[in-house]
């Protein structure tokens, strides 16, 4: 095999936000918009990128003398390599050119999608026999030192183990993950893209992980068995965390608590194809996500408010890490178009600004075309 073309897809998180670092469950899906990378062999040992969108090409003399580079796009592809031959020895260089029709900046993971399909298109071409589960942590590594982002696994795993018409239930402390069918029929995902991105996103995410910490201590003093809150109940938290003397703290534990135990409800709402529990969840997290983990923003919460009494629309929540980013919604087909054009000229009438919005099918993880 001298080329190969691979895509890999970007991905929705149905239920199980802010989960993730406190060892809990997710329920994400792959989605059809997706990174397409075409890798050919060189008989030297350079490698050139392109990135077609763009346009703009990157050449490297040498795999063996890698770095982070000026131009972002190329950390992605870099990183991935980086990561690779560190276990991998690569037999030559290789061409790559990268496409992808997943939106920058609206959560569906357009970094990660980029370097499960580099590292998946790589494995394939060299013949490495990299299991999935490696790849997907090869990709997050490359991520974390080359993009300077430090994701969790949601994203990549996702990217790699999608499942056409099913969510993934990943346990984020054993990484044991089970399928569930997502049966859409008469049913439509839509996202709405506030196309904001509040500044405090980053330094408040570091902060809400801090204060789920103090929750943790303070319950370990009593339980010391615990060691995330994976691990507690409410009954727990209301006996050790003081909702008067700690109101913030207490919160954001409770929320997280809730949302780990929500999230697995909602999988046996999907087991007895019962959407319209499922969409009650996901309105229960968005809750949960603004006033008590207070991680929303005023554009998000419009969004939400604006379905919550339409009776087309089964579930919406905000998308993701906060502050901005998307809705998630969960629309009856027949009334799609419609749904798309009240929110809009409604939200436009608020806030002054057109927003944009996706129409999300649930697709299979990496693959060669």
């Amino acid at each position: 095999m001298q080329s190969i073309i691979v895509k890999a897809p970007g991905r929705i998180n149905l239920i199980g936000e802010h989960t993730d670092y406190n060892n809990g469950f997710v329920l994400p899906a792959a989605i059809q918009q997706a990174a397409i990378v075409s890798i050919s062999k060189r008989t030297d040992n350079q490698i050139h990128l392109t990135a077609v969108d763009i346009p703009d090409e990157l050449i490297i003399e040498s795999f063996h003398n890698l770095s982070v580079s000026e131009k972002q796009w190329a950390n992605y592809v870099i990183g991935v390599v980086a990561q690779i031959i560190q276990k991998f020895p690569l037999p030559s260089g290789f061409n790559l050119a990268v496409t992808s029709d997943i939106p920058i900046g609206a959560g569906l993971s357009s970094s990660a999608a980029i370097e499960c399909a580099v590292a998946f298109g790589i494995n394939e071409l060299f013949s490495l026999g990299i299991d999935k589960m490696e790849l997907a942590n090869m990709a997050q590594k490359a991520e974390h030192e080359f993009a300077g982002v430090q994701c969790g696994i949601m994203d990549q795993f996702a990217s790699l183990f999608g499942k056409k018409d099913h969510v993934i239930l990943l346990d984020c402390q054993t990484m044991e993950y089970h399928y569930f069918p997502l049966l859409l029929e008469g049913y439509q995902i839509i996202l709405f893209d506030t196309g904001i991105k509040h500044e405090l996103a980053s330094s408040e995410y570091n902060i809400r992980r801090k204060e789920c910490e103090q929750g943790v201590a303070l319950m370990q003093l009593k339980y010391p068995t615990i060691s995330s809150l994976r691990d507690a109940t409410i009954e727990i938290l209301d006996e050790c965390v003081d909702s008067k003397e700690h109101p913030i703290v207490y919160n954001r534990c409770r929320y997280v608590i809730e949302e780990i135990v929500r999230t697995k409800n909602a999988c046996v709402d999907l087991q007895n194809n019962d959407l319209v529990a499922f969409g009650n969840k996901m309105f229960d997290t968005h809750e949960g996500l603004s006033n008590m983990y207070d991680v929303s923003c005023p554009e998000l919460d419009l969004l939400v408010d604006l379905v919550k009494n339409n009776d087309s629309v089964v579930g919406a929540r905000m998308m993701g890490g906060g502050f901005g980013g998307c809705t998630i919604n969960i629309v009856k087909s027949a009334f799609t178009a419609q749904t798309i054009h009240e929110i809009k000229m409604a939200f436009y009438e608020k806030m002054g600004i057109t927003i944009n919005h996706y129409l999300v099918s649930i697709e299979d993880g990496a693959i060669v075309l």
